[in-house]
C-alpha cells in the first residue's frame, strides 16, 4: 500500500520547532538566461555532442529568472522553513573579476524577497558551474582557480550582508572532482584519476580559503559545506570483499571529509602512485581544516563493493530493487548508517540534510501528478533521519531534492526529480502529490509546534 502523507513518531526530533524543513534547487539547472552571463563549464559541456543523454542544454532549463517572484510564492505555499539555492559565479563577475551588477541585483531581490516570506536562505555559491574562461586557464586544475573562488566568496557575501541564513562553500566537490575530471561524466569531462585528485584538493582549498572570508564577511551565518556520501557496503561476509569496501568508502567519501575535520587525507592515500598524490603545500590543510558551522550531507542510494584483481575495489551494479529511475537502489538505512558511523568516528558539527530525493516516471493525468514512490521514498528517508537521531546524531534540517523537475546534467531533461513538476514547452509548474503530502506534513508540524508553544506560555 503506498503511502498518500508523510507522518514520524510524535516524540521525533524532527517535529522540534527549530528543526529546518526546506526544498533545494541549482543555479544551472533552474534559471535559464544563459544571455546575461558568461560560458560555464556545462554550457560547453553541453555543446559538445554525446555529452548529455537527449542532446538538450541548460540554456532554458525552468526560465527560472522570469518566473522566480511565481517560484518564491510557491515554495512559500509549500509552507517551508527555509529554502536552498546556488549563485551562479558566471551571473555576477566579470571575466576581469568585476562586479556584475545585474546579475548580483536579481540574487538580491530573491534574498529580499524569501526574508520578507520569512523563509531562511540557504546559499550555495559553488554547484559545480565554473566560468569556461577560468576551465580555460586550467580550471579546479590550477591553484590559483581556489584564489579566485575565494574573491568570488569575498564580493558576493559582502554584496548580500545580512540578508544570508546559512553559506554552504562547495556542492558536491567529489562530483566536481571525480565525475569531471577522473571518469569524465560530468564538465569539463576529462579522465584522469590524478586529475581527480589535483581538483579535489584545490576545490577543498577553495572551500577554506573562501570559510575564513565568510567567517569575516558573514559572521552571524552558518558558514559550512555540502558533500555528497554513498555508503560502502562489502558485497559478501568474505574479509576481501570487506577491505574492498573499506578502501572504496576512504576513496569516494571519507577523501572530502577527513581533511575538513582531521586536516589528512584517508590511508587509502598510500595505495595510490606518488604521481596521483594530491598537490599539497605548506599550509593547505590547516586552511582545509577550517572550523565548519554546519556540514550539509547529500544522500540518494548505497553502493556495493568486491575484491578486484588488479585494482583497490570493484562496483556491483545495482541490482538490488526498488530502483529510481536513475537505476538507483532505494535504501533507506543506507542514510541511518552513514550518520552514525560518521557521528561515531568523527567529531561533527551540526548536520544538514541538504538533499534527498528521488527520479521517478512522472506523468501528467487530468491536470495532476501522483507520484507514490516518490512519496514513499520520502517517507522512508525522513524515518531513517529520525532513527540517527534517536541514536545521537545532531541532525538540524531536511531539504527535499529537488523543488521543480529541472536540467538533470548528463542526463538532460530525461529525469524528474521534482516534487513539483515542470512542463518544459509551456513552463507551468504543477505541485505533485509528493508535493502535497510534505506540504501538508509541514503544516501540521507547525500547528503542532504552535499548540506547544502555547501550551508552554500557560
Amino acid at each position: 500500500m503506498k503511502n498518500k502523507s508523510i507522518s514520524l513518531p510524535s516524540a521525533s526530533p524532527l517535529l522540534r520547532q527549530d528543526f529546518t524543513f526546506g526544498v533545494a534547487t541549482a543555479s544551472f539547472q533552474i534559471e535559464g538566461a544563459a544571455q546575461s552571463r558568461l560560458e560555464t563549464i556545462w554550457d560547453r559541456f553541453c555543446d559538445t555532442p554525446g555529452k548529455i543523454r537527449d542532446g538538450s542544454d541548460g540554456k532554458t532549463a525552468c526560465e527560472h529568472l522570469l518566473h522566480w517572484e511565481a517560484d518564491l510564492r510557491l515554495i512559500r505555499s509549500l509552507g517551508v522553513d527555509a529554502y536552498r539555492f546556488s549563485v551562479s559565479w558566471a551571473r555576477v563577475m566579470h571575466e576581469d573579476g568585476s562586479v556584475n551588477q545585474q546579475g548580483l541585483d536579481f540574487y538580491i531581490a530573491l534574498l529580499d524577497r524569501l526574508n520578507e516570506y520569512a523563509i531562511k536562505p540557504f546559499v550555495t555559491l559553488y554547484h559545480w558551474d565554473l566560468p569556461q574562461y577560468l576551465e580555460d586557464q586550467g580550471g579546479w586544475l590550477n591553484r590559483d582557480t581556489a584564489y579566485r573562488f575565494r574573491d568570488y566568496a569575498d564580493c558576493v557575501s559582502k554584496a548580500f550582508g545580512d540578508r544570508v541564513h546559512s553559506y554552504a562553500t562547495l556542492n558536491e566537490p567529489f562530483c566536481s572532482a571525480y565525475l569531471g575530471y577522473e571518469a569524465g561524466i560530468h564538465a569539463p569531462g576529462h579522465k584522469s584519476r590524478a586529475y581527480g585528485k589535483q581538483a579535489a584538493h584545490h576545490l577543498l582549498l577553495a572551500h577554506g580559503l573562501a570559510m575564513e572570508v565568510l567567517e569575516r564577511n558573514a559572521p552571524d551565518a552558518l558558514n559550512g559545506i555540502v558533500l555528497n556520501f554513498s555508503p560502502c557496503y562489502a558485497a559478501s561476509d568474505s574479509a576481501e570483499d570487506g577491505e574492498a569496501a573499506k578502501l572504496a568508502d576512504e576513496y569516494f567519501n571519507h577523501w572530502y571529509l577527513q581533511p575538513l575535520l582531521e586536516k589528512r587525507y584517508p590511508d587509502v592515500l598510500h595505495k595510490l602512485p606518488e604521481h596521483e598524490h594530491p598537490p599539497i603545500q605548506p599550509g593547505d590543510m590547516e586552511i582545509i581544516g577550517h572550523r565548519l558551522d554546519y556540514i550539509g550531507i547529500n544522500y540518494y542510494t548505497r553502493e556495493r563493493y568486491q575484491e578486484s584483481a588488479g585494482e583497490l575495489f570493484e562496483k556491483l551494479e545495482h541490482d538490488q530493487h526498488p530502483l529510481t529511475d536513475m537505476g538507483w537502489e532505494v535504501y533507506p538505512q543506507g542514510l541511518t548508517d552513514l550518520l552514525v558511523d560518521y557521528h561515531q568516528r568523527y567529531q561533527l558539527p551540526p548536520i544538514f540534510i541538504t538533499e534527498n530525493g528521488a527520479a521517478m516516471v512522472d506523468k501528467v493525468v487530468d491536470g495532476k501528478v501522483d507520484d507514490p514512490e516518490r512519496l514513499d521514498y520520502l517517507q522512508s528517508h525522513l524515518l531513517a533521519v529520525h532513527k540517527a537521531c534517536e541514536q545521537g546524531v545532531d541532525v538540524r534540517g531536511y531539504f527535499a531534492w529537488s523543488l521543480m523537475d529541472n536540467f538533470e546534467w548528463a542526463e538532460g531533461y530525461l529525469k524528474r526529480f521534482g516534487i513539483v513538476y515542470v512542463d518544459y514547452d509551456s513552463q507551468q509548474r504543477i505541485i505533485k502529490s509528493s508535493g502535497y503530502a510534505y506540504r501538508d506534513f509541514l503544516l501540521k508540524k507547525a500547528q503542532s509546534s504552535g499548540s506547544q508553544h502555547e501550551t508552554g506560555a500557560r
